[in-house]
């Protein structure tokens, strides 16, 4: 809430969450939601959502006519906020996409695998588990050579920068300028701060290119 009013939201703003909205918190069934109530939000499932919907799939496997005794179980699998689980929010998950793709920017929540000349492969040709779970994107030495920037997250910056801080790491392309404001100058944003382990709470803007924070205190 206090990222959304430092960035000033507003109606004329979209919302865009790479995925793992649940189990970094003790709010996972309120912030989905919170965000599902977001007229101008835009999801993708993340491996945690992944994960549950597995879960979920399972129980409707062995009790394929017991709704009652699904959803008694799938409220389980939120501790602190699972009584406010209901099928308007499961089915909303699994309604949710694995990847945003636009003009100049691809939104996955972990990666993408790259062809033999570096780009991307078309992003309904990877499976879910490459998009939720892809540890090599991450690597600083992994280039993308495509047209369109690729945003992710899934791995906390901290693990890959030197000094081990929380921030959003954007890698410019080599032609691109010093000072610049538009999005395909960059190859790939890693967004993810790691807000659950540090609480800092980032966000990126695609318009300017800048990065905005909050801090727990």
């Amino acid at each position: 809430m206090r990222l959304l009013e430092l960035i000033k939201f507003s109606d004329g703003d979209v919302l865009i969450s790479c995925g793992d909205m649940i189990d970094k918190g003790k709010d996972s069934v309120r912030l989905l939601k919170f965000i599902k109530n977001m007229p101008n939000a835009r999801c993708i499932n993340g491996n945690h959502e992944y994960t549950f919907l597995k879960y979920y799939w399972g129980l409707m496997r062995e009790s394929p006519e017991n709704f009652g005794a699904v959803l008694a179980k799938l409220k389980e699998y939120f501790p602190n906020d699972g009584s406010l689980l209901d099928w308007e929010i499961i089915d909303w998950v699994e309604s949710l996409p694995f990847f945003i793709e636009e003009k100049d920017y691809l939104c996955v929540h972990a990666g993408i695998p790259l062809d033999a000349g570096g780009r991307t492969v078309p992003p309904e040709t990877a499976t879910r588990e490459q998009l939720v779970y892809d540890r090599n994107f991450k690597n600083p030495q992994v280039v993308v050579n495509d047209s369109k920037c690729v945003l992710f997250g899934h791995t906390p910056t901290s693990y890959i920068l030197p000094d081990r801080s929380s921030k959003i790491i954007a890698y410019r392309r080599r032609e691109a300028p010093k000072e610049t404001h538009n999005i395909t100058d960059f190859y790939k944003i890693h967004l993810d701060t790691g807000t659950w382990l540090d609480g800092v709470l980032g966000c990126f803007c695609i318009e300017n290119c800048r990065v905005y924070y909050v801090k727990n205190s």
